[in-house]
């Protein structure tokens, strides 16, 4: 398997995962031809696909599926309470292209198989997913206000992970957003703070060379520099030293990431 992070943030999410047969995208959170662009950065064409996965019904997951799924004629693949989520937000989309992948199971396509598990979101039944081939294993996770052992269980042991490192904790309290917003960041169905994502990260990763993308920064509320530094320090204060086996990257809004190998 080979994926890249095509972009990550709180502007827009999409992530692809290809092996020699088939090819996906999972969330299509930009403008149709920003995620054309973004395919031709990694060399790679749309026309391709072999089904677009959707986590959740929010606008940074969903906002170019309609367009991109209307013109390339692309299978989407979400839980039914996700689809009737996104009716009315991503236009019509033909009968022939919809497809239902419920929580807890697994999808396979050839030599891939694609488990779904659910995760803690204000969002109708937000769920990620698990791609296995072979002994390999990549994992997504962001858009959680915590990783419960249940999601422990499911994603530990993988080669890459895709894992949300979405705030400081210290930035989000002293910026601007209302407290409204604030109260929901740091609910449980929000999203994961830099060392909170670091813990987690500390309970699932085995000692093998083990590569994770920080995901789905807040624009205002974390840097890159500021969430590897978190993570780094609070992985070590685990017992785990960052760039012994546990390898951390960036990811960014807008550039995608080196199309790599799992």
């Amino acid at each position: 398997m080979r994926f890249s992070v095509l972009a990550s943030g709180s502007t827009g999410n999409a992530i692809y995962v290809e092996n020699d047969e088939h090819a996906f995208l999972v969330d299509a959170g930009l403008s149709g031809k920003k995620m054309e662009q973004l395919f031709a950065k990694i060399d790679r064409d749309m026309k391709n696909l072999s089904g677009i996965l959707v986590t959740h019904e929010h606008s940074d997951h969903i906002k170019g599926l309609g367009v991109v799924a209307r013109k390339y004629k692309v299978p989407i693949y979400a839980n039914e309470k996700t689809w009737q989520a996104m009716d009315g937000h991503v236009g019509t989309i033909p009968l022939d292209q919809r497809f239902v992948f419920d929580m807890e199971t697994v999808k396979s396509f050839g030599s891939i198989d694609i488990e779904s598990f659910a995760v803690s979101h204000d969002a109708a039944d937000p769920m990620f997913y698990v791609f296995h081939e072979n002994d390999r294993k990549l994992v997504l996770i962001t858009d959680t206000g915590y990783v419960s052992d249940r999601m422990k269980g499911i994603i530990r042991g993988a080669d890459s992970f895709v894992f949300e490192s979405n705030h400081d904790i210290g930035m989000l309290q002293m910026g601007r957003y209302p407290w409204s917003i604030k109260r929901r960041i740091l609910s449980d169905v929000g999203h994961v703070s830099n060392e909170d994502a670091a813990v987690a990260m500390s309970e699932v990763v085995f000692e093998k060379p083990t590569q994770i993308y920080l995901s789905h920064l807040s624009k205002d509320n974390n840097m890159k520099d500021l969430a590897r530094m978190s993570v780094t320090q609070t992985l070590q204060s685990c017992g785990i030293l960052a760039g012994e086996y546990v390898h951390l990257h960036d990811t960014d809004a807008e550039e995608p990431t080196l199309l790599v190998t799992v």
